[in-house]
């Protein structure tokens, strides 16, 4: 199946479940990948390969000592962790947001960015929200025409650093499955004054290294969040 990301690359997806796809927007059941019909860079493939499996190996250390009571999982830092999954997607620190999802409440909450803590919660049973259809639906979405979309953008307009806030250009949400059970959802974004500005558009493998991590931070929201 073909399928374009953008006006001028183009990619061919291979997903072993179903893909839906809408302009520049892309949802998946499953996990999936794009091969760019450009020439590969071995050099950059490899790199980011290898960035992504060591870091889903030191969320799975954490995770564990975490479990074990470890003492040195005293010094584990969600925020920290998220730089890091901010490095490995080339995107900024205010980029990436973790989200616990209350049984309880029935609302997700912001774990990360620690300034968007106390700001307000999302209903799940939100319409507008992806975050909550990421977590209703259990499934990833790639939107790379974001600000088109129907969304709640009340959380955009808190300022998150020392810079005025930005509006999100692109976005990539998943869901954070616990023994089948989701329990949280990250979001990749790309902030800008428009979309031109703020970089590419996510992939198909961007999502799998999402996905890849989603494992590891779904042992490591349930030692935190308790749920």
């Amino acid at each position: 199946m073909d399928c374009s990301f953008g006006r001028h690359k183009r990619f061919e997806i291979f997903l072993p479940n179903r893909m839906y796809s809408l302009e520049n927007r892309v949802v998946t059941d499953g996990i999936c990948r794009a091969e760019p019909l450009l020439p590969p860079d071995p050099a950059r493939d490899t790199h980011q390969m290898s960035s992504t499996a060591g870091l889903v190996t030191e969320l799975e250390r954490i995770a564990t000592a975490l479990n074990a009571d470890d003492g040195n999982a005293s010094q584990f830092s969600l925020t920290s962790v998220a730089e890091k999954i901010a490095k490995t997607l080339s995107v900024g620190k205010d980029e990436v947001a973790i989200m616990g999802v209350s049984t309880r409440w029935r609302h997700l909450h912001f774990l990360v960015p620690e300034a968007l803590k106390n700001v307000g919660f999302i209903p799940l049973s939100s319409n507008s929200a992806l975050a909550a259809r990421t977590a209703r639906d259990s499934r990833p979405e790639i939107d790379n025409n974001f600000t088109v979309a129907r969304h709640a953008a009340v959380f955009e307009g808190v300022k998150i650093n020392s810079e005025a806030p930005e509006s999100i250009q692109k976005m990539l949400s998943a869901p954070i499955l616990s023994e089948g059970k989701v329990i949280g959802v990250i979001q990749i974004s790309r902030k800008g004054p428009s979309v031109a500005s703020v970089g590419p558009d996510f992939t198909a493998d961007d999502l799998g290294k999402i996905l890849a991590l989603c494992k590891p931070l779904g042992k490591l929201l349930r030692r935190i969040t308790g749920e």
